[in-house]
């Protein structure tokens, strides 16, 4: 039984679409299927801990398990992490840190054996140690109890600069020098007063009545004598 050109036709059109969309499902199971090349590790610290840093960039969430080993030497696994794709999933794995020191990171995952497989490059730390941050000391200041600049609420119980209030039994030599009074009559030898040094003398007021008495007479006889004159004129 022959096989008619047009059928013929549409079977080999429906084959080539078939093979094209199988060809498609491929790559794009491909493009969605865990790779190494989606992971990556540095090396870093943090106040005395050193740790490795493993980024999953998987995008179809498979879980894998990470170990860290130091040569042959496992130092620390961290199981059942998955990719969130985009800028991808951190996962911190402490680790003894060791300056100058070279850390494999192998990724596996754990539904099946699609990956199984190292981070290359591997992990090299610093030749630094991790060292442990100390907070700056700030010295402790304790205010004195009695402040310097603070005057007392006590006065003092004697002054320093009252006065006195007895007067100096001796005269001060510090003003003018006393000068002797030279009007002071000075007591004569044998002693007599010299009335011609002193300028009078005890008998001062007797003389004074002797001649005051004289003057009154004298004067009561030139006035009798003028009345005589004129009356004999008459």
């Amino acid at each position: 039984m022959s096989i008619s050109r047009r059928t013929a036709i549409a079977v080999r059109s429906i084959g080539v679409a078939s093979a094209a969309a199988a060809l498609a499902l491929g790559v794009a199971g491909n493009a969605l299927a865990c790779s190494i090349t989606e992971f990556s590790a540095e090396a870093g610290c943090d106040n005395g801990q050193g740790f490795i840093n493993v980024t999953d960039k998987d995008g179809s969430g498979t879980l894998v398990t990470i170990t860290v080993s130091q040569g042959d030497t496992v130092v620390a696994t961290k199981s059942d992490v998955r990719g969130k794709g985009g800028n991808g999933e951190v996962v911190s794995i402490p680790v003894d840190w060791q300056p100058d020191t070279t850390y494999r990171v192998h990724v596996k995952t754990q539904n099946n054996r699609l990956v199984d497989k190292d981070i290359t490059p591997d992990v090299v730390t610093g030749s630094a140690a991790c060292k442990v941050d100390t907070p700056p000391t700030t010295p402790a200041t304790t205010p004195s109890d009695t402040p310097s600049d603070t005057p007392s609420d006590t006065p003092s119980d004697t002054p320093s600069t009252a006065p006195s209030d007895t007067p100096s039994a001796t005269p001060s030599t510090s003003g003018a020098a006393v000068v002797a009074d030279t009007n002071a009559p000075s007591p004569a030898a044998g002693g007599t007063t010299d009335l011609a040094e002193t300028g009078g003398g005890s008998n001062t007021g007797m003389i004074a009545g002797i001649a005051g008495a004289l003057v009154v007479v004298g004067g009561g006889a030139v006035f009798g004598l003028r009345r005589r004159t004129a009356g004999a004129r008459h």
